[in-house]
């Protein structure tokens, strides 16, 4: 009896055992399959998402905007908590508003007047750089020299893009905002005035329309200073003139001392006081 009881016991043990391994060979292979397939479904998703981001590069780009954005705000409030206030109310992008370029970037003739404005001017030369190069592109697409549209730039602001006269004439090369408002509206209405390239484009257009319609250079300046009906345009044409043919020279390769201009508001005619009553009419 005790024989057989140990044999069935054994027989027993034997079967619970394979039944055991059984169940954990099932248990495994449903784990695997399990696995298996939730290895797939994060595969595909990750899949599904690399594509629909790839083939939607605003909504890519809007992400990473709102990430940075929230990035930057933590960075800006912990600056803030710290008392350093200029980082906290710094604008990474604000260089690109800048109105500036390097000198060093310019053609050869482009950095040489750049130079010597900088100089003649008392002015940094990025900025002054940043003109000459608009100026030049400017004036080929209008058909107007460059150094004629600095000139006039010199002579009517020395280069000062907030200069306003007593009649209202504004930025560099001191366009009458009221009289010509239209040509502002596609840049966003009249303060863009004070934008530098903005005056510069805008003061292009209208000196090209006062040439054509005095049919030439100096009458087309006596037009945009405002002494078309006038005797006497106070010397501007001239100075105008003269200020183009040292540029010129200076583009040319020709030595021209950079002597201090003196301030616009004294060399300033005194027909633009004028401008107004003239241009209305």
């Amino acid at each position: 009896m005790t024989a057989r009881r140990l044999d069935n016991c054994l027989s027993l043990a034997r079967q619970t055992g394979a039944g055991l391994s059984v169940f954990v060979k099932d248990i495994g292979q449903g784990l695997l399959v399990v696995s298996h397939n939730t290895l797939a479904l994060v595969g595909l998703a990750v899949v599904t998402a690399l594509l629909m981001f790839g083939s939607q590069a605003n909504l890519r780009e809007q992400l990473e905007s709102h990430a940075l954005g929230w990035l930057h705000a933590r960075y800006e409030a912990r600056a803030e908590a710290d008392g350093n206030l200029l980082v906290a109310t710094s604008e990474p992008d604000a260089v690109a508003r800048a109105t500036a370029a390097d000198p060093k970037e310019l053609p050869r003739q482009q950095a040489a007047v750049a130079q010597w404005l900088s100089r003649r001017y008392r002015v940094a030369p990025e900025p002054v750089s940043r003109l000459v190069q608009e100026a030049w592109a400017v004036g080929q697409r209008a058909h107007v020299e460059p150094t004629l549209i600095l000139a006039i730039m010199a002579i009517e602001s020395g280069f000062n893009p907030f200069a306003q006269s007593s009649v209202g004439a504004q930025g560099l090369m001191q366009v009458m905002t009221r009289v010509h408002d239209d040509k502002y509206e596609a840049f966003g209405g009249n303060h863009a005035a004070f934008d530098p390239v903005t005056n510069l484009r805008v003061g292009v257009q209208v000196l090209k329309e006062c040439i054509q319609r005095a049919g030439g250079v100096q009458e087309g300046l006596r037009h945009y200073v405002g002494a078309a009906n006038l005797a006497d345009d106070a010397g501007y044409a001239a100075r105008v003139l003269a200020e183009h043919e040292q540029m010129k020279a200076v583009a040319a390769g020709r030595p021209v001392p950079a002597l201090q201009a003196k301030p616009a508001r004294e060399s300033a005619p005194a027909a633009a006081d004028e401008r107004l009553a003239l241009l209305q009419h």
